[in-house]
């Protein structure tokens, strides 16, 4: 029986206090929050691929596709449909549910529009759920990509509002959550998280999950990212997040949005299998799978089965037929 409500109408000083809770009787309330809401032992794997790779005009100071910053990463065309489907094949071989495509853009742009809506169309008849993230979206964007058949849209609220501009410079908050609006407004399901471990303070932390859970709808996949400091970017030399810091972070996240998936997304590479797991037990039931990440590494599909065999995890089933 559930009894946990879902709220909309979080105030800092309640998150304050799950933050500071005992770490154990946090970790406890976030499970038992889990079991209401999800089966037992249950995790939902997606796979990420960059289909349009780098001079992303923006100026995220985390990413290594930004073109203002120095990397090792530069400017490819988008990738071809044969190529796109694929890798999606592979993924869906390899376990994955749901297909992530992921663009270098600030917004689609028109010319490539067409083909965007296509990708969606051939992806879906491999019966897997899609995913894509392409930058900021008009009205007209968001119902096209809904009416192609695209299952959810991620755009990230990355931090508080506090410390975003930061981190960004190009674009502001309140575009991302127009962008947010628009999808919702489509019929679109979203994913909508963000990154921690950017040198942000606890009480950005507290703001940014604030944020997300006083939307008028939770989004229904919550990305928490560990920053991956890569050469060249702004934040290449940021020191790491504590993984028990993070651990509080997710376990905070489930207990806001009980009923959203939580995904623990970028940063896994450096997180013990002991890290992983008590991300598991607070909240988190969705992992991002395969070796790559857009750009950066993820752990190897091999021992992330091993990994969840171990900890007695089973792979959920898409909810599509």
């Amino acid at each position: 029986m559930i009894t946990e409500k879902i709220r909309h109408n979080w105030q800092k000083v309640e998150i304050d206090h799950l933050f500071s809770m005992p770490f154990f009787d946090l970790l406890f309330l976030a499970h038992s929050t889990h079991r209401q809401y999800f089966p037992d032992n249950k995790i939902q794997l997606s796979t990420l691929l960059s289909i349009k790779t780098g001079a992303c005009p923006e100026d995220c100071a985390y990413c290594p596709q930004s073109g203002h910053h120095e990397t090792a990463y530069k400017k490819e065309a988008l990738m071809s449909l044969a190529n796109i489907k694929e890798k999606a094949i592979a993924a869906k071989e390899s376990g994955a549910t749901r297909f992530c495509m992921g663009a270098a853009w600030r917004n689609p742009p028109e010319k490539e529009f067409h083909k965007i809506i296509n990708i969606i169309k051939e992806i879906k008849t491999l019966g897997l759920e899609t995913c894509m993230t392409l930058g900021m979206l008009s009205k007209e964007q968001a119902q096209a990509l809904q009416e192609a058949g695209l299952d959810y849209y991620n755009h990230n609220l990355d931090t508080s509002p506090e410390y975003y501009t930061q981190i960004i410079s190009t674009r502001s908050y309140d575009d991302r959550l127009h962008t947010l609006q628009h999808v919702r407004e489509a019929g679109m399901k979203v994913c909508c998280g963000g990154i921690v471990g950017m040198g942000e303070t606890q009480d950005d932390r507290v703001s940014f999950l604030q944020q997300l859970a006083n939307l008028p709808q939770h989004p229904e996949s919550v990305p928490i990212n560990r920053l991956v400091a890569v050469k060249g970017t702004p934040l290449a030399d940021t020191p790491e997040l504590g993984a028990l810091d993070f651990v509080r972070t997710i376990a905070v996240a489930r207990i806001m949005m009980p009923a959203s998936k939580v995904r623990l997304s970028a940063g896994r590479e450096t997180m013990s299998d002991e890290t992983q797991a008590l991300c598991f037990f607070a909240g988190a039931n969705s992992i991002f799978y395969g070796e790559k990440l857009l750009v950066t590494s993820n752990p190897q599909a091999c021992k992330d089965r091993d990994l969840l065999n171990r900890l007695g995890l089973a792979i959920c089933e898409t909810n599509i037929s």
